[in-house]
């Protein structure tokens, strides 16, 4: 079957839920036995989000092939069984870096480079690429119509349907029907605007996904269709839920999907969504609290940790336990102390980050943790504060450090490796101080072997993992010797034994802190080993209290 593509925009205001919306349509064209790929398009110029602050973007995330990514990768992730790579996430920075560097090797034959057609054809064949081996693409674009910075996107995808032909293309607009509590009703002119402002482009939307917080009746539902243009079964309520993985049979309720695969003239079986259904009923009946303190810098902004956040609540739906979130600021744990924020909670995890600020912080919560026996989960930068932690509470290395943070610490136990074997491009890669920040990672999955009767081996139960990776810093193995013989255990290793990439503690009921980020492969129905364990000890700690 020829690769059919569906494109997904939003309107009125941002944060709608375009990729969740995208996610769920994945998820119940994957349940019809279809074979589906995704693909996000971001307006903004940076090449990609790697070096953008958390607060402005949110969480960046990190596919196996070792891109930087939008965090609505991780909805297409959770939502189906798809792996995505760099290419299903294009920037207008990359667009106009392709199309720059293509000019000055003198590919445009001298010709002068505009907008239409040579940007908009870059879009155009970025978007092709999703053509290999699928049976629908769903390509989301970022930002909001009307916004300046997608004008060349929304062009592109205006053309694609006249090339595509229109069996083969399908608009769907996520747009808002607010409700007015003071008037008692619903108002769908901000809706009618959005899609004026589609049309005005020369966009006319197959199908209307309403964000609303209450179903619509069939009366706003015909309004809306009248003055949008479009047909009345073909405006679809999303309402708000409890959950999100509820979206999908809330669509599904909506008679979505069967809109989709007739307006694309798809023969597909039935929906299979026994699955979904099972796992919200889980979903409902988490009634058992378990509290985790997450002590980061970036907590204001929740979007900032929203794969770790999702994996910690998959990890309750495996122990069937409701995972309560505490967001404590690691700068306000070094004017209060530790115990004023973590004497109630269950666990302590301390996520990835980068810079020094909060940094004395996470390390007292660790140690708050590491003395109380309270399970410890420590992702990245938490892994590094806890070997930090304990180099200088047990192993007597006064004024210990990170070199990202100190770099002239006396005991170097985390540090900038000056080289390092890439398994994927199996040579010697090299980075120092001067490297630019966007070269000095080391990003995607790399392999580690597990040391067996350890914590890991038991929650993995095999010898070989593969685990995305996103930072520059690593453990010095020159400490090697100290710190083991302090009852540090290292129980994942780089196959060629110079990275380590887990560690753990004696004598401590549950203590973890891994070098990559497990957060970015826990799925629903699929939760992380990791993320299982840490939160079965955190019940049974809660239980013992």
């Amino acid at each position: 079957m020829k690769t059919k593509f569906i494109f997904v925009t939003g309107g009125v205001l941002s944060s709608l839920g375009k990729g969740l919306a995208s996610a769920s349509i994945g998820a119940l064209l994957e349940s019809r036995g279809l074979k589906i790929t995704f693909q996000k398009l971001d307006p903004y110029i940076n090449v990609d989000p790697g070096t953008m602050n958390p607060f402005q973007h949110g969480e960046v995330y990190v596919t196996d092939d070792g891109a930087e990514t939008d965090l609505d990768l991780g909805h297409y992730e959770r939502y189906t069984s798809v792996n995505l790579t760099q290419d299903n996430n294009f920037t207008t920075g990359r667009i106009y870096h392709s199309v720059i560097t293509k000019e000055r090797r003198g590919d445009y034959l001298g010709g002068t480079v505009q907008v239409i057609p040579h940007i908009t054809d870059e879009i155009k064949n970025s978007i092709l690429l999703m053509a290999n081996e699928t049976d629908v693409a769903i390509i989301e674009i970022g930002g909001t119509v009307g916004d300046i910075e997608s004008l060349p996107f929304l062009e592109a995808i205006r053309q694609l349907k006249s090339d595509l032909g229109k069996d083969n293309a399908l608009y769907i607009h996520l747009t808002l029907v607010p409700h007015i509590r003071t008037a008692g009703e619903v108002k769908t002119k901000p809706t009618q605007h959005s899609v004026k402002e589609l049309r005005s482009i020369g966009i006319q939307p197959d199908i209307l996904l309403c964000r609303t917080e209450q179903t619509l009746s069939p009366e706003i539902k015909a309004k809306i269709a009248l003055f949008c243009n479009v047909e009345k079964n073909a405006v679809i309520t999303a309402k708000d839920v409890e959950s999100i993985y509820e979206v999908p049979l809330f669509f599904h309720q909506e008679g979505l999907d069967d809109q989709i695969v007739e307006r694309l003239n798809i023969w597909t079986r039935a929906p299979r969504l026994e699955n979904w259904i099972a796992l919200n009923n889980t979903i409902k009946n988490l009634t058992v609290p378990v509290r985790i303190a997450i002590v980061g810098k970036y907590i204001h902004l929740k979007e900032s940790y929203k794969s770790l956040n999702e994996a910690l609540f998959h990890g309750g739906i495996a122990n069937h336990c409701k995972v309560i979130l505490d967001f404590v600021d690691s700068e306000e744990v070094e004017k209060e102390g530790a115990e004023h924020f973590l004497s109630e909670v269950d666990g302590v995890l301390v996520p990835g980050g980068f810079g020094s600020r909060g940094v004395e912080g996470k390390i007292a919560s660790v140690r708050y943790a590491r003395e109380n026996l309270v399970p410890y989960f420590g992702i990245c930068y938490g892994m590094h504060m806890a070997v930090i932690e304990l180099a200088r509470s047990k192993a007597g290395l006064v004024g210990a450090n990170t070199t990202e943070v100190s770099p002239n610490t006396p005991y170097p136990v985390i540090y900038l490796m000056s080289e390092w074997f890439d398994y994927r491009s199996q040579k010697i890669e090299h980075r120092d101080q001067d490297t630019d920040l966007g070269g000095t990672m080391r990003l995607g999955a790399y392999p580690c072997r597990l040391v067996t009767n350890t914590l890991a081996y038991e929650s993995y139960q095999q010898e070989e993992v593969f685990e995305r990776h996103r930072h520059r810093y690593e453990f010095n193995m020159e400490y090697k010797k100290p710190l083991t013989e302090k009852g540090l255990i290292l129980s994942g290793i780089s196959p060629d034994g110079s990275l380590v990439e887990i560690v753990e503690l004696h004598d401590h009921p549950w203590f973890l802190g891994c070098q990559f980020h497990p957060e970015f492969k826990s799925r629903p129905m699929s939760p992380h080993p990791l993320f299982r364990e840490f939160i079965r000890a955190s019940l049974e700690h809660s239980q013992k209290k």
